[in-house]
């Protein structure tokens, strides 16, 4: 089911013709693929096959046969059900067939799947969670139970299955391996919706019921596996191919570094302790994989085909049917060392054969069964090798006893080999043969073998120095490469490899790389550091810190203050220097104790994998430091008509809906352009994104984070190619105002995130009014010189409002509640009837406001009526939506709009006030208008900006234009739908959002 693992659609794995001195007999990968009959057909062989049939011709890699249906199936490769009795069934993968299907099939076998692999590309596996309507796409049964997805690409499997998964990932970057400029679709099979159309016939291609059909994962194209090989191979990203960062156009050397560090994912998203056992990848040498299921078994609670399941540690295994009988079948050492085993059920009168097969395919390995024998392994009670623990089982014909006093576990061994044929890969693209086969005998090294293929790879005029011979495991979760020494006899280093695991074996392969000493350049994002430091300050402070080494460690960018919301603040347990003054604690103050960041260039790999490590676990002055790994975006390689969007999502905002939205949106985009503001904030996207000449930004929160993102804009905004970058909203927060007025809607709620990526693109930039907040807190309470009480000034940003009294005090009471309970605020809905709760609770309460402020308008002082708020509007929606200024004409004001450069000032007389406005029975007090306040706050008082509250101490807040405008983005209205889609578009292939979880 791995279907297409970045190949073309041509081919599985896509060539050209070979070009001169190439040979013309190598073949192109995955052409000479052996079909093996499926064994095993013996009665009893499994709960869907009953009667015995003869072996069917099968299509390449697979091993069909037929099999008599007790239940509705449908055919996995039209969808159609299958009528009568009779199906093609594959043993090993599960893959079911009508036979007049048969010999359109292209789907790869999963025991081939990974010599397919075109370039391989790990995943990044996040929790166990439940998918509606997703399949294995190792055994191709449903996830009924708990699953795992990839955070990258559509794939999902078992926990079972994880270390069968092929390492066919998207592949999001170039890291000096295989690169090329040319985009190949990115098939994957299983994951339409019922009513997908096929691109090239329009016919139905996808299904509920089982995995059919393909879609390309970057453009969406889907299709029916045969009609995709008709279809050009290159991929243009369709709809999106605007806002995509190209992966030829990134660059990323992460030789050391997990792709969760890659991507940005943090250790939350990865999977959970218990489940190691299932996505443990092997490192270069002296270990391996093997899976032991802990929870369930592989597919969807039956027997799979062979009637093998998975079991380990801790795990019982279930008694067998009357006649037959279980076995632990471990794949090598490192197996029998974890206690990590497969179980196979097979009849107690089955032949030795029978059961290597079954072993065989209980690890998917389609090797021929004649190469391997079953050792019994000795039990606790058998120290040393005795007559039963030296029991073998091997293919040959003369054994044919039954196994009914066989031992329970036993070890798949791979018989001694003389002399091999092994596939050398090259690590270049530009090639039209994709792998050449030379015999290597005792006798061979990697070096002879180098001097054997570069002739065959048309490379005779190269000498052999400049060359290498590459190891490299294809784990599903990790692709390690191992350079062999020149002397290294390889058929020891394959013995070896095998005597380790069988399955590490089929998921290894050799290349032949160029010796060329590339120059390693990692960038580490370093947040968290104190501000307002000089470069070598701060190279100092990391010397002590993290003891980094001057030879191989700069420091290229220096970010002396970035803001940091207080939200996130008072949420990690700091505390806020008003706080630690007595004062009530400021939740939520939108720029708090500003930090300062640097961008390391490391030029080795092994140091900055040991900073990565170091920072991450280190604290400076009490804060703990933030480390990134940053991609570098090649600009020059951007198509002239590319404007990439910068995403940032909040994970905090929208009742947690942004966990489910970084997923999807590191599935639809490159997840190079997706980041989680709650690692690092909006800097690191910002400065990757430097150099791009023109992109948009996406905002997925609530109106305080857009605030932070258009303040971190503002401050970084000299350093960037695009200066002035247009910002989209999704909105996920409660109120939402300022999504509200740019036609963005009230709040996200599970809209097809494919159609708001349409909308970004086709919205229009409008410009918005930016002020700034100067709070001076200088004049203690009573009129006091206290300089012990005194605050340092601050500067706020402000784009909505800014309340000054009974508002700000509700939205205190809010957060408040929300810190102490934060489990309790996951939705919309709740979040607002909270607020009503804490507005009834000050429904009687007075303050006088008028009595402890005075306002200055355009230096003027302007006398204040009786109010209990006091707030200061930039655009035209105010708590949820709610028009305060009122639609009413004066002739003593403006129209308002939110790029005049013009703040409304209006007051409200209490809660029952504030009531009737967002009911839209009354409007608020018209005060002032104009460009330039100066308040005078004579006692604390809660003030709130953009809906983030504090209690701000006795002093002066000045209110004044910020400076340029900003660029938002309105959406556009909406069109009348237009018959049918566009060609290129997704339509109803669109992921749903987070793959549909229940």
């Amino acid at each position: 089911m791995a279907a297409a693992a970045e190949s073309g659609a041509r081919g599985w794995l896509g060539g050209g013709s070979p070009r001169p001195g190439s040979p013309t007999s190598s073949p192109e990968l995955g052409a000479g693929s052996r079909s093996r009959s499926g064994p095993g057909s013996g009665p009893g062989s499994g709960p869907e096959r009953s009667g015995a049939r003869p072996p069917v011709p099968a299509a390449p890699s697979h091993s069909f046969r037929k099999v008599t249906l007790t239940k509705p199936t449908f055919c996995h490769l039209c969808s159609d059900f299958i009528w009568g009795l009779a199906g093609i069934l594959c043993d090993v993968c599960n893959f079911m067939s009508h036979e007049k299907c048969l010999k359109h099939v292209k789907i790869p076998c999963t025991s081939v799947a990974p010599s397919l692999v075109r370039v391989p590309v790990a995943h990044c596996f996040g929790p166990r969670g439940l998918w509606k309507r997703r399949f294995c796409s190792v055994c191709r049964k449903g996830l009924e139970a708990p699953g795992l997805r990839c955070e990258v690409c559509e794939l999902h499997v078992h926990p079972d299955c994880v270390p069968f998964a092929c390492s066919d990932c998207r592949q999001c970057h170039q890291d000096g391996h295989r690169d090329h400029d040319a985009h190949l679709h990115h098939w994957r099979e299983g994951i339409l919706p019922s009513g997908a159309r096929c691109e090239l016939c329009r016919k139905t291609c996808g299904s509920s019921d089982v995995p059919a059909g393909v879609r390309c994962e970057w453009c969406g194209v889907q299709a029916h596996s045969v009609c995709s090989a008709a279809l050009a191979p290159e991929c243009t990203f369709g709809r999106l191919r605007t806002l995509v960062l190209p992966p030829a156009c990134v660059r990323l050397l992460s030789r050391n570094f997990s792709k969760m560090h890659c991507f940005r994912i943090p250790e939350s998203a990865a999977p959970e302790p218990g489940e190691r056992g299932g996505g443990e990848e092997w490192p270069a040498r002296g270990r391996a994989l093997t899976e032991a299921g802990r929870d369930l078994p592989a597919g969807d609670g039956e027997d799979s085909a062979d009637g093998s399941v998975s079991a380990g540690p801790g795990r019982e295994v279930g008694a067998p049917e009357s006649g037959k009988q279980t076995l632990k079948i471990f794949d090598g050492s490192d197996a029998m060392q974890r206690n990590h085993f497969r179980v196979v059920t097979v009849p107690r009168l089955a032949r030795s054969q029978e059961v290597l097969e079954a072993a065989l395919r209980a690890y998917y390995i389609p090797e021929d069964p004649q190469g391997f024998q079953l050792q019994a392994v000795p039990t606790p009670a058998q120290p040393g090798h005795t007559a039963a623990a030296g029991k073998v089982w091997s293919a040959g014909p003369s054994e044919e006893e039954g196994c009914r006093a066989a031992p329970e576990a036993w070890v798949l061994r791979a018989l001694p080999r003389t002399q091999e044929i092994l596939k050398i890969y090259p690590a270049w693209l530009k090639l039209g043969v994709a792998y050449v086969s030379i015999r290597v005998t005792p006798q061979s090294t990697a070096r002879s073998v180098v001097l054997e293929v570069l002739p065959l790879l048309g490379c005779q005029a190269e000498g052999v120095e400049g060359f290498q011979l590459v190891e490299v495991h294809m784990g599903s979760r990790q692709v390690q490469r191992t350079v062999l020494a020149d002397e290294e006899p390889v058929l020891d280093r394959l013995r070896e490899i095998r005597q380790t695991s069988l399955r590490q074996m089929s998921q290894t392969r050799f290349y032949v790389a160029e010796n060329s000493v590339l120059a390693p350049r990692i960038s580490l994002f370093v947040g968290g550091l104190p501000p307002g430091l000089s470069p070598q300050e701060y190279r100092s402070l990391l010397d002590e810190a993290v003891a980094s080494k001057a030879a191989l460690v700069t420091v290229s960018h220096v970010y002396s203050a970035q803001g940091e919301p207080l939200q996130t603040e008072a949420r990690s347990g700091q505390r806020s220097p008003s706080e630690q003054a007595g004062q009530p604690r400021p939740l939520a103050s939108p720029r708090w104790g500003p930090r300062g960041a640097v961008v390391l260039d490391v030029a080795c790999f092994a140091e900055a994998e040991r900073l990565y490590m170091l920072v991450r676990d280190t604290a400076v002055r009490g804060r703990p430091l933030t480390a990134l790994v940053l991609p570098e975006v090649l600009h020059t390689k951007l198509a002239p008509d590319c404007r990439p969007l910068l995403v940032f999502v909040n994970p905090r905002s929208g009742g947690l809906k942004g966990r489910d939205l970084l997923c999807s949106f590191r599935k639809l985009l490159n997840p190079h352009q997706v980041f989680e503001l709650s690692s690092g904030g909006p800097l690191p996207g910002l400065h990757v994104f430097s150099q791009v000449p023109c992109f948009r930004v996406l905002v997925c929160g609530g109106d305080g984070t857009v605030g932070w993102v258009l303040a971190a804009l503002e401050d970084v905004r000299h350093r960037l190619a695009c200066p002035e970058p247009a910002v989209a909203i999704l909105p996920l927060g409660t109120g939402n105002d300022l999504g509200r007025v740019l036609r963005w809607g009230a709040g996200y709620s599970g809209e097809d995130l494919f159609s708001v990526l349409l909308s970004v693109d086709e919205a229009d930039a409008v410009l918005v009014d930016r002020w700034t907040i100067l709070l001076d807190a200088h004049e203690p309470a009573g009129g006091e010189d206290s300089e012990a009480d005194a605050e340092p000034p601050k500067i706020v940003q402000m784009s909505n409002y800014c309340g000054i009294g009974i508002d700000a005090e509700l939205s205190l009471d809010f957060h408040q509640a929300r810190e102490e309970e934060p489990g309790k605020f996951t939705s919309r809905l709740h979040n607002k009837g909270v607020y009503v709760r804490v507005g009834l609770q000050k429904i009687s309460h007075s303050r006088s406001l008028h009595r402890a402020l005075r306002l200055q308008v355009e230096q003027q002082e302007v006398e204040l009526p009786s109010i209990e708020g006091l707030i200061f509007i930039n655009i035209p929606s105010w708590g949820s939506g709610a028009d305060l200024w009122g639609s009413d004409s004066d002739s003593r004001f403006e129209k308002p709009r939110m790029d005049d450069g013009l703040l409304e000032v209006v007051g409200v007389t209490g809660v029952v006030h504030m009531g009737q406005v967002q009911s839209g029975l009354r409007s608020g007090i018209r005060i002032a208008q104009g460009s330039y306040f100066r308040v005078t706050l004579l006692k604390a008082t809660p003030v709130q900006v953009d809906g983030e509250p504090w209690v701000q101490a006795p002093g002066h807040l000045i209110i004044s234009a910020a400076g340029p405008k900003v660029h938002m983005l309105r959406k556009a209205k909406q069109k009348p739908r237009k018959a049918g889609p566009p060609k290129d578009a997704r339509a109803d292939g669109a992921p749903a959002p987070e793959g549909d979880p229940k």
